[in-house]
């Protein structure tokens, strides 16, 4: 096959133009556009596919009853109280949603230095997970396994003498884990960060007879400037200090690999890349470089920015926000925690 190209020189000199037509002949084997042309080839050549079942809903839990408050750093995002929580839930199960991580929203008055109320039979986040699994028995549901939401402190881990300390941490964690798990989690998600837990909590869960109960581990945390939206909804923040002692540096990629190969060998179930759009380049490297699934936190200021931007009319929030999930998957996340995820099994229900 011949093609030929015309070149078109327009020459302007105030008072004629001419135009010069020079030829070549070329013979093109490969014409990527052929597989562009139309719907059903793009459909059959597509290379990425994103579905509901992909995705997990991050909720937020606080106690009381028909409470649902919006976020105001992340709208259209709400904190529910128990009753409302569970509407929610019914709702996204309708969508095709079956995969939920809740986050609990505790009083100050709840909190103390060892993070107590987090395995108290009396906690409305346990009692809530219960009933979501009376009722939806068929649902995915994952708990947080840290101490900043029960902590006086704000920190993940246990504080003493000014110092996150790491082992003395440990068996707080593993006495959360086998609360939740009695609870009814489907998989415990433990972001705190602290050396060796996932195999402490591992051990815990075993002994307690939780063997099917899974580990989805927080593995690559990074110390990331984009979660000020989720702190702002569980009013966590650390009253003193920074986490950058736990949680990892945002220059770094290949110690990703060390976190992963631990928890691996601690048993996780699944590992976690979080935050997801800016570290992409990481969430590629587990994908390859190791066996588990690999999960993506989109996380709450990631999403907040595509919101305030389609909002203030300078993206087309329809086409951003699957274009930045899929940009997720395509980097090799299997699952993607997003709080798209309600708005994205409305809009695309057969997916993309």
């Amino acid at each position: 096959m011949q093609c030929t190209f015309v070149l078109l020189c327009v020459l302007h000199d105030g008072s004629n133009i001419s135009s010069v037509q020079q030829t070549s002949e070329f013979s093109f084997l490969r014409r990527p556009r052929r597989n562009r042309q139309s719907a059903a080839i793009r459909g059959m050549a597509v290379e990425t596919h994103l579905s509901a079942q992909h995705l997990v809903f991050p909720l937020f839990l606080l106690d009381g009853s028909g409470i649902r408050s919006e976020i105001k750093s992340m709208p259209g995002i709400y904190r529910f109280s128990p009753d409302e929580l569970l509407r929610e839930v019914g709702e996204c199960m309708e969508l095709g949603i079956t995969n939920f991580v809740v986050f609990p929203a505790v009083a100050d008055a709840l909190k103390d230095k060892t993070a107590t109320f987090s395995y108290h039979s009396d906690n409305f986040y346990l009692k809530t997970a219960r009933e979501i699994k009376k009722r939806f028995p068929e649902c995915c549901l994952i708990s947080d396994v840290a101490m900043d939401p029960y902590s006086s402190d704000g920190h993940d881990g246990l504080v003493e003498n000014g110092e996150i300390v790491n082992d003395p941490t440990l068996p707080i964690l593993a006495r959360m884990s086998v609360a939740q798990a009695e609870a009814g989690f489907d998989m415990l998600g433990p972001s705190d960060m602290m050396d060796g837990r996932v195999g402490v909590m591992r051990r815990a869960l075993d002994e307690a007879g939780f063997q099917k109960t899974g580990i989805l581990s927080y593995t690559a945390k990074y110390a990331s400037a984009f979660y000020g939206p989720f702190r702002d909804a569980l009013d966590s923040a650390p009253k003193s200090g920074d986490k950058k002692t736990y949680q990892m540096n945002p220059a770094n990629r290949r110690e990703a690999l060390i976190e992963a190969e631990l928890d691996t060998l601690e048993g996780a179930d699944m590992l976690m890349v979080k935050p997801a759009l800016h570290y992409l380049d990481v969430i590629q490297l587990l994908k390859e470089k190791q066996p588990l699934p690999v999960a993506a936190y989109h996380v709450s200021g990631e999403c907040a920015m595509l919101i305030a931007a389609a909002q203030n009319g300078w993206l087309d929030f329809d086409r951003a926000m699957p274009e930045a999930l899929l940009s997720i998957r395509r980097a090799g996340a299997d699952v993607i925690l997003t709080y798209f995820a309600k708005e994205f099994a409305r809009r695309f229900p057969k997916g993309v």
